[in-house]
């Protein structure tokens, strides 16, 4: 684990005891803190008892707290720890914060920053790969991948990549990236949120703790990201700050299986900036291109049957992270290819994002409880049949689904209608598509495994 004399003889609570939560505690053990903690659920208290203090810090005094570590689902805008804490005078931080106070102890690495709304973990992953198929030693962490401050501390000229939401950089106040990068911003989490000028604000301060000599890449695609990029370039020298150019990678794009999509471009090329930040050639960056996998429930090509395509898009939650996979799959030869699988719980209304990629739409096959809504909206643009269960959807796009089509599940929604969430959902879609559209055995479709194929 990671440890650091910065913390000894502090005095922490920690608030929220899974599995970085206990990490947390662990580190600031190790590093001769003082540790109150807590959690609702008996069982991690117990495992603590008799190393730290077990108090909850709605109830004891806060006075004297150095920090009070929360989890970054901690909702600061309703949460009355947030209260609290401010009449105490105590910061509440994250994991991440406490990585940036131990990093002067450790040896010499550099880190990356990745943020957006939208493809912050199929770009951070990426980054992580590029890095480790170069050789360079690295580990990701942050929203993705193992609690940081529970792993090794890297060698000399690691690299730390982080995906960072806007929940944990609300968390952090001194993580100075070496390279960080902005993708998107678009409307999300606005019932944690004034508005969305306080959401986009939260994703530009990961910019604002940087040095003017740290070097920063932006989508730009949208206004409000083409704002802090533009601030930021005016507080740096040229070049420090910069919008990302996506087409220099274009011609490339064809041998990536699985970053298709004009979306995945620009993922590709972001990480590309950062990686030839830290060192990396093109070449470097092409091979780890073409070798890259991908994210499970990421548009996620599961494998083929009878000549059908299948795609687990589950993790696209609302209808700006599923237009871009109806963008990926274009017509060929005029002919509309795609069957897309649709709806859940719904966090918009309208599906306007999605509406200039319809003529991609061969058909959608619309569930859950936003299924009806989508339905109407649907229907003058395409073909729709209303499925209500994923099951019923599946089997009947695999009937009209033909050679050269791609079967397409991206929902739009959260999946909290049907599903504990994406993962259980995206996990339901493989053992579906395998049990009911591999006329083979599904390791021979693909589907026992994420295939790039």
């Amino acid at each position: 684990m990671i440890t650091a004399k910065v913390f000894s003889g502090k005095n922490y609570c920690v608030l929220g005891l899974a599995r970085s939560g206990m990490a947390t505690v662990e580190t600031l053990l190790a590093s001769g803190a003082r540790v109150t903690a807590w959690d609702r659920r008996e069982e991690p208290r117990e495992a603590l008892a008799g190393r730290c203090e077990i108090g909850d810090p709605l109830e004891i005094d806060l006075t004297g707290f150095d920090g009070i570590v929360v989890s970054p689902g901690v909702p600061l805008n309703t949460h009355p720890i947030a209260d609290r804490a401010r009449a105490a005078g105590v910061p509440i931080i994250g994991d991440i914060e406490l990585f940036a106070l131990a990093r002067a102890e450790l040896p010499a690495h550099s880190v990356v920053g990745i943020t957006g709304t939208n493809g912050k973990s199929t770009t951070t992953a990426l980054v992580h790969h590029l890095l480790a198929e170069a050789s360079v030693p690295t580990l990701m962490g942050g929203n993705i991948g193992l609690p940081v401050l529970g792993r090794d501390p890297l060698p000399e000229g690691g690299v730390y990549v982080f995906e960072l939401s806007s929940y944990q950089i609300d968390l952090t106040r001194s993580l100075a990236c070496e390279a960080a990068a902005l993708i998107n911003i678009t409307p999300d989490h606005l019932d944690r949120y004034d508005d969305f000028a306080a959401y986009a604000f939260a994703k530009g301060r990961l910019f604002t703790m940087q040095g003017a000599g740290q070097f920063a890449v932006f989508g730009c695609a949208d206004a409000p990201t083409s704002a802090i990029q533009q601030a930021e370039a005016a507080r740096r020298p040229d070049g420090r700050a910069v919008c990302v150019d996506a087409w220099a990678w274009e011609p490339s794009q064809k041998d990536w299986p699985s970053l298709q999509g004009p979306h995945n471009l620009q993922n590709a090329a972001i990480a590309a900036a950062l990686t030839q930040q830290l060192g990396l050639t093109r070449e470097q960056v092409l091979a780890g291109l073409v070798s890259f996998a991908g994210l499970p429930h990421r548009m996620e090509r599961m494998g083929s049957a009878n000549g059908v395509l299948f795609v687990n898009d589950s993790k696209a939650t609302n209808p700006a992270s599923t237009a871009p996979a109806l963008a990926a799959y274009p017509p060929v030869d005029g002919k509309a290819r795609l069957h897309w699988i649709c709806g859940g719980l719904a966090k918009e209304d309208n599906l306007n994002d999605c509406a200039p990629h319809f003529g991609n739409v061969a058909a959608a096959y619309t569930i859950g409880e936003a299924g009806p809504m989508f339905a109407d909206l649907l229907e003058p643009h395409m073909r729709v049949e209303r499925c209500e269960l994923l099951a019923e959807a599946v089997s009947r796009s695999i009937a009209a689904a033909s050679e050269g089509d791609v079967i397409l599940f991206s929902p739009a929604c959260a999946s909290f209608d049907q599903f504990r969430d994406y993962e259980a959902r995206g996990d339901t879609f493989r053992e579906l598509a395998a049990n009911i559209g591999c006329d083979a055995t599904p390791a021979e479709c693909g589907f026992d495994s994420r295939s790039a194929a």
